[in-house]
């Protein structure tokens, strides 16, 4: 019997997590595995209210995303979270809901997805014109035992472990979903 399995890909913003998140996707669907993407930013843009970035509200966006994924995973799908969910407690949550969870930590330094970043974020927390951001003046949480590290992003050894760890899950073998 399979069972779905929630796949949360956490890492600073610009880290490499949609990317990855969208190489396990088209490598789970050649291989006819039934899964979805829950990707943060598209998630949040398609919220009827949105949810800024307090505290609060990162705290209720967290809660919520971690619900949906556990519920998709309890029909029987792969669903990858490409969230950076900076605090070990948003992660915890996901785990404690999901039917089976596996833990990916995208480990990319700062200054690299900085660098990366395309929507402008670090450069507009640099001006103070947003605050708040993981990595920088709000403390990211790194994992302390993911199932899997990926760095810098696209990672071809982290992708065959993350595609191995998946497959062990859905056929109910114990043991891959905590570390």
């Amino acid at each position: 019997m399979t069972q779905g399995v929630v796949v949360w890909i956490t890492g600073l913003p610009s880290a490499g997590k949609s990317k990855l998140a969208r190489a396990l996707l088209s490598s789970l669907k050649t291989s006819e595995t039934p899964a979805c993407l829950l990707d943060g930013d598209a998630v949040r843009a398609a919220l009827p209210v949105p949810l800024g970035y307090s505290p609060a509200e990162r705290a209720l966006f967290y809660e919520s995303l971690a619900r949906l994924a556990a519920l998709l995973a309890r029909q029987d799908l792969v669903v990858l979270v490409a969230a950076t969910a900076h605090r070990r407690a948003f992660r915890e949550r996901a785990r404690e809901l999901a039917p089976a969870y596996l833990e990916v930590w995208v480990d990319t330094p700062v200054e690299e997805c900085a660098r990366r970043d395309s929507k402008g974020l670090y450069e507009a927390q640099g001006d103070g014109r947003v605050g708040d951001v993981p990595g920088r003046d709000t403390e990211y949480e790194p994992p302390r035992h993911p199932n899997v590290i990926a760095h810098g992003g696209m990672d071809a050894d982290a992708m065959t472990a993350v595609l191995r760890e998946v497959a062990r899950l859905r056929a109910g073998t114990a043991g891959a979903a905590s570390p």
